[in-house]
């Protein structure tokens, strides 16, 4: 390929399509027009002799050659942008910044009291929104859109490598009973495990979770009773009944209640949960989100 006389401005045109995948949205957030963009688009085709995106239901679709020209387009802006402006500094007690969170459940109700905390000291001038999600591999897209700087959640099916992440915390199982059934202060076997009617947490709204995949590797079931999209009620709702739930151990930690359920280890082998700590690879040399991020990882020392 001849770059005498290559416009570089295709290039933002090309990064800004493919965080957005549609046309309007793309001139929108490279400040021109949409016929401006309409054009840009045609001339990529032209210059890499390749559709690039694909009109469907769901908006552009990028080919295989956009995909592999993603991450060196975003890296060459990005090497570009450094070399036209001084060095950033952030100072968080002087500038007016927001971030935006993504968070799942768990994050939300366990890490977010601490964040808050050390935000309001740090920086009382950054305004904080938070965005939930509940699907693990969302977070990409939101990365990828910038509808998120951040996130936190269990780290996502597959790998990109340009989503960047860092461990964050890790969690274990623990099964709770009411603090008034029968067998609150006796062991918990399996026998006595598989006997109970069960609660299942489960966002997505599945009907089978790891619990139900670690019995079935041993030929075993149990029986489900009650499924719920999140796990912060669950200590609420075992006083009273015969239900028996296994969740995440700062569910129960966190809830206060804790003088309403037992707490016991499960009686099948399960592994902890990681939370990672996710972010895009374009703000990787941002001071402002390199900021954000060493707090958050701070914050984790307070649970």
């Amino acid at each position: 390929m001849n770059f005498d006389g290559f416009d570089l401005n295709l290039l933002v045109a090309f990064n800004a399509l493919m965080m957005e995948r549609n046309v309007t949205k793309a001139a929108a957030l490279a400040g021109v027009s949409q016929p401006a963009m309409s054009a840009a688009l045609a001339r990529l085709r032209r210059v890499f002799d390749d559709p690039l995106f694909i009109r469907s239901a769901e908006g552009l679709l990028p080919t295989a050659k956009a995909q592999e020209m993603a991450i060196p387009v975003t890296d060459a802006l990005s090497q570009v942008r450094d070399l036209m402006k001084p060095a950033e500094e952030f100072d968080p007690n002087d500038k007016q910044r927001s971030f935006t969170l993504g968070l799942t459940e768990y994050p939300l109700h366990v890490l977010l009291p601490a964040l808050t905390k050390k935000l309001a000291a740090l920086a009382p001038n950054c305004t904080i929104h938070v965005r939930y999600f509940i699907d693990r591999d969302e977070v990409v897209a939101l990365l990828d859109a910038g509808k998120i700087d951040v996130a936190v959640g269990v780290p996502p099916t597959k790998a990109e490598n340009r989503i960047l992440s860092q461990p964050l915390l890790r969690d274990d199982f623990v099964t709770l009973v009411g603090g008034d059934h029968p067998i609150a202060h006796e062991e918990m076997n399996l026998q006595t495990f598989l006997s109970m009617p069960h609660i299942l947490v489960s966002p997505e709204g599945n009907r089978y979770g790891l619990v139900d995949q670690k019995l079935r590797e041993q030929g075993l079931a149990r029986n489900i009773s009650l499924t719920l999209p999140t796990m912060f009620t669950v200590p609420d709702l075992l006083p009273g009944t015969d239900y028996v739930a296994t969740v995440l151990s700062r569910v129960a930690t966190t809830s206060g209640h804790q003088d309403r359920f037992v707490m016991c280890k499960p009686p099948i082998e399960l592994p902890s949960i990681p939370f990672d700590l996710l972010w895009h690879r374009r703000t990787q040399d941002s001071a402002a989100h390199r900021w954000l991020r060493g707090v958050m990882s701070d914050a984790v020392s307070l649970l």
